[in-house]
């Protein structure tokens, strides 16, 4: 058993107790780990979203230059409605071995080992600087990531290495599809069902966009990328949530429905959704505007995700390398904050304890062990800025 592992499970407990739920006031979790930090006498930098209710985190332990580590991890959860828990998922359980929690994985078990080892770096004669990035609303497109960006910018803070503590299994990733979050709204007109074809269905033509989207997605499936190492090795579209309508005896005046793309690196998002915003404007709406002239087919992308490549990896992979002896470098299907890091310059790889597998998940958890895990790699992280 690591050293730190209680205090870190207490931690973990504190976090997983926080709602902090995508799109969500961040007071409550971002408070919590200011107040943690605080202790230790380090200062805590917060960026904020524009409604100022949603806020970054950051904070660095050791010299102010040039260089160190960045590690980052998101604060917020996927939501559980929907979901059958044995327990209740906003309270971490002990199963054994498990620890049982919504965000337990994904990615609130990093976290807290961030803040666990966060006084043992400030005690620490640190040559290089540790930089500690708490981000929100990851899970519905990365939208903190931005404004974290801008701040370091006018701070002039530039680590030689970003290491995103997603939950890899403790293996080294180098590349992740990108993606695309899209709402679509389509406003029908409402007749009685008596004579529906006097009205516009916007359920009926929220279908018929929905196929063309899957058209799309299966000439994608149809031709995969030879050789890839994704898997599956082709760009996926997903319908997350529809709603609309309101009685079987009335035509739908109101769909909407939320759907993704997730792109292989290199692969152009953009054109992609233009082919699709395409169809819906020349092919579907001239037949709704012919019915009636107020129908219409909004189609928002709320966030561009952008895919992480290898373009520049080198050092921070060399950094996991050596600290690790792990070399093999892999690739993930799902998202995170990390294609925005290398977008705008930085060395990054995705690196952090327990299994994807067990996230957005009913009972999800992480286990003692890889907490362990976790606290191990700070450990040699510390011996590697102290050097």
């Amino acid at each position: 058993m690591h050293s730190r592992q209680p205090q870190t499970i207490g931690i973990l407990e504190r976090l997983v107790g926080f709602k902090s739920l995508p799109g969500q006031p961040t007071g409550g979790i971002v408070g919590y780990i200011e107040s943690e930090l605080s202790q230790h006498n380090i200062d805590c930098t917060l960026s904020f979203d524009d409604s100022g209710e949603k806020a970054n985190l950051f904070a660095t332990v050791g010299p102010l230059t040039s260089g160190g580590v960045l590690l980052n991890g998101h604060t917020d959860v996927v939501p559980v409605e929907g979901q059958q828990w044995a327990t209740d998922p906003f309270t971490l359980t002990r199963q054994n071995n498990k620890l049982v929690g919504r965000g337990a994985v994904d990615m609130k078990g990093f976290l807290a080992c961030l803040i666990a080892t966060a006084p043992v770096w400030k005690r620490a004669n640190l040559s290089k600087p540790v930089h500690l990035a708490f981000t929100f609303d990851e899970e519905i497109g990365g939208f903190g990531m931005p404004v974290l960006l801008r701040n370091m910018k006018e701070r002039q803070i530039r680590p030689e290495a970003v290491i995103v503590g997603e939950p890899t299994e403790c293996k080294l990733i180098t590349g992740h599809k990108g993606g695309f979050e899209m709402r679509t709204e389509i406003t029908g007109h409402t007749v009685h069902s008596c004579d529906p074809g006097k009205g516009v269905n916007a359920i009926s033509l929220a279908a018929r966009l929905i196929s063309k989207i899957e058209e799309v997605g299966r000439r994608f499936s149809d031709n995969p990328v030879p050789d890839s190492p994704f898997q599956p090795p082709y760009a996926t579209f997903n319908i997350g949530t529809i709603e609309g309508g309101m009685a079987r005896n009335a035509t739908a005046g109101q769909c909407n429905f939320n759907w993704e793309l997730r792109q292989m690196p290199g692969q152009d998002g953009e054109q992609i959704i233009t082919e699709i915003i395409t169809y819906a404007n020349d092919v579907l709406l001239p037949a709704m505007r012919a019915v009636h002239k107020d129908t219409a087919i909004k189609i928002v992308i709320e966030a561009p995700v952008p895919p992480l490549d290898d373009r520049h990896a080198d050092e921070a992979a060399a950094l996991i390398s050596k600290l690790t002896g792990v070399n093999r470098r892999d690739v993930v299907s799902f998202g995170s904050d990390a294609g925005y890091f290398s977008d705008a310059g930085f060395s990054t790889v995705l690196y952090g304890p327990g299994s994807i597998d067990r996230a957005h998940k009913p009972d999800e958890y992480i286990t003692v062990e890889e907490l362990d895990q976790g606290l191990t790699f700070m450990d040699k992280l510390t011996e590697y800025l102290s050097g």
